[in-house]
């Protein structure tokens, strides 16, 4: 499996951070294009498109019912989109490396992370569901993890995710959160906790 994506490629400004974003399930690369350049006006910007399609709906993995996940799939998909990011990663030496994925993009974005956890800086998880329990990774500590929800979410329940932020609190992550009281669209608040948490001075 090679390591390419087709992918909306915007170069950063000298200093400022190169962001990966990572849409949901029916998106595609230009679903976070406008809020990152609205959020960090100089940052560069990699958003891949999913190279799955679940009845034409583009995503970064295959799934075999709601909250079901091909595993063996999911396992080859996160070595290539580590790939991916490393090459990119590579051509800008120096930069802060930020990730941003909603639902199935935040889905990838973690099962990336667990493996590869060096290959970020900080990492917004929106909406993830992780259905299984990643292995401990002494890598994550110190790495700042925003993960964003909503309390009512049918797509992604509470407690898992819940037992996400407990996983990356176990690793020593910097962990915040966000809360809200609908379901699995993004509200107002989770939106300001992102802008706050991608614009925060170390």
């Amino acid at each position: 499996m090679t390591t390419h994506y087709h992918a909306l490629i915007r170069p950063a400004a000298a200093g400022a951070p190169l962001v990966f974003a990572f849409h949901g399930t029916g998106g595609d690369e230009h679903q976070f294009s406008g809020l990152v350049s609205q959020i960090l006006p100089d940052a560069g910007l990699v958003s891949p498109r999913g190279d799955v399609s679940e009845h034409g709906a583009l995503r970064f993995f295959r799934r075999t019912g709601e909250g079901v996940y091909d595993m063996a799939d999911l396992a080859e998909r996160t070595e290539k989109m580590a790939g991916f990011i490393a090459a990119h990663k590579a051509e800008n030496p120096g930069v802060p490396v930020y990730g941003l994925g909603y639902s199935n993009g935040a889905n990838i974005l973690a099962s990336v992370a667990f493996s590869h956890a060096g290959l970020f800086d900080r990492m917004a998880l929106l909406h993830p569901l992780i259905p299984f329990e990643p292995e401990p990774n002494q890598e994550l500590a110190g790495k700042r993890v925003l993960i964003t929800a909503g309390r009512r979410d049918p797509i992604c329940p509470l407690p898992l995710t819940e037992r996400l932020v407990a996983y990356f609190s176990a690793q020593g992550s910097r962990v915040e959160t966000s809360l809200h009281d609908g379901g699995h669209e993004i509200q107002a608040p989770e939106l300001a906790a992102l802008t706050a948490f991608l614009t925060a001075q170390e």
